[in-house]
């Protein structure tokens, strides 16, 4: 930037001067960089400075190398308990629907003994209901005979009272003998 303001002002027409430039034990200023900057880099080697850096970075890339190896074990291992874990609800699945289809089955077999009990049950209480009847209308019938042979006795002995007179009987009595 300089150099194009010294050239404006030539074309201006005017002297230009040129400043000396800094210069210490007669190094310029640039040089005084090179050389600090050389001396920082002698002093580092000397110092080991890279090799502490590079050990450094090497104990950081095998401290991430080891964190990944347990990462991917830690993967390894959820994957596993994943899987253990999906077979297990497989499994209770396949057992509630094994426990259901068992429990259908004896409720199908309890209704079916239920049904067949009632069956029996009621044929039993039937046969009992008719065996009471019939029982019933026997000694209804027995009762019937009873009170009719009672009333023809009564009525017998009243007409043999009132029409059997002795003379009768000896000759009941006569014919009986003569029928033996």
């Amino acid at each position: 930037m300089a150099n194009l303001a010294a050239l404006a002002m030539l074309a201006a027409g005017a002297v230009a001067h040129e400043a000396p430039e800094p210069s210490a034990l007669g190094l310029t200023p640039q040089m005084w960089v090179a050389l600090s900057m050389t001396v920082l880099i002698i002093i580092a080697l000397g110092l080991k400075v890279p090799g502490m850096l590079t050990s450094g970075l090497d104990a950081s890339i095998a401290e991430i190398r080891k964190q990944l190896e347990e990462a991917k074990a830690l993967r390894a291992e959820a994957e596993a308990l994943r899987a253990e874990y999906v077979s297990r609800i497989a499994n209770a699945e396949k057992d509630a629907a094994a426990m259901i289809d068992h429990a259908r089955g004896e409720a199908e077999a309890i209704v079916s003994k239920a049904q067949a009990d009632t069956a029996v049950t009621l044929a039993r209480r039937e046969k009992i209901a008719t065996d009471k009847i019939e029982a019933a209308e026997r000694a209804a019938i027995a009762e019937l005979r009873a009170k009719t042979a009672e009333a023809a006795t009564a009525a017998a002995r009243r007409l043999i009272a009132a029409h059997h007179t002795a003379k009768a009987d000896k000759t009941l009595v006569d014919e009986a003998i003569g029928g033996i």
